[in-house]
């Protein structure tokens, strides 16, 4: 084969590995514009870590979304693979304990990465773009769901049904894209990005069903963006979430 063909055949090749990706990437992206829903965006939270050589893959379909209106991508590295090899740069034990919370609410014995929980119930493994895309299709809010709205030095959450008491979480994210340098364990070598890294979860008050407002103490670095979580019960369902 002389050099023309094999140019031919590596520019053949990349257009066709491009549109692969494109394609799977297609899976995620809307139609036409996603209405806006009053419960707020889809929460897809990803359970990953730098040392696991599993989540990559995973990691790249949850940032491929980062950026949809209807849904909110959150990645929380966890600790349990901090020694083996390579210690997470964003990996914190409440992260871990999250993901161990949504174990025990549905009655799981262990806990392991990558998993993706779509609104606190739907999980899924995340590997699988086309998976992933129609498990966030399938998820849905009930119509008792409580609005969310920013008020004088913090949050307020509507009236609305709700079987058991919530956990309103405050969450505070970075958006930015992180190319991370990992130097050793199973990814040892690469380089990963990371976005809509988890930074800080915090619980700042418990909702009943009543409409209630909640402070919130401190403002966020500027570089961090922050959401509201109103989850049911520890581990439970997602009832609302909210953008601030």
């Amino acid at each position: 084969m002389n050099r023309g063909s094999t140019r031919l055949v590596l520019k053949v090749g990349l257009a066709s590995a491009l549109a692969a990706t494109l394609a799977s990437w297609g899976a995620f992206l809307p139609a036409s514009a996603t209405a806006a829903n009053p419960a707020g965006p889809t929460v897809v939270e990803l359970f990953e870590s730098q040392g696991c050589s599993s989540c990559p893959p995973a990691n790249a379909n949850v940032n491929a979304i980062a950026d949809r209106p209807d849904i909110l991508a959150l990645n929380f590295a966890v600790t349990y693979w901090d020694q083996l090899g390579w210690k997470d740069t964003f990996a914190q034990p409440a992260f871990t304990a999250r993901q161990w919370d949504y174990a025990h609410a549905a009655g799981r014995g262990q806990v392991a990465t990558p998993q993706v929980i779509i609104d606190g119930h739907d999980t899924v493994v995340g590997n699988d773009a086309q998976q992933l895309a129609a498990a966030i299709r399938a998820s849905h809010r009930a119509a008792s769901a409580p609005a969310i709205a920013r008020s004088a030095g913090g949050v307020t959450v509507a009236a609305g049904g709700v079987a058991t008491p919530a956990t309103v979480w405050l969450v505070r994210y970075d958006p930015r894209t992180h190319l991370v340098p990992i130097r050793a364990g199973e990814n040892g070598g690469r380089t990963l990005p990371h976005r809509n890294v988890v930074r800080s979860l915090v619980a700042i008050g418990t909702w009943t069903g009543r409409a209630q407002s909640y402070r919130i103490a401190q403002p966020a670095p500027a570089d961090l963006r922050e959401a509201i979580l109103v989850q049911a019960g520890k581990g439970g369902r997602i009832l609302a979430a909210q953008r601030l």
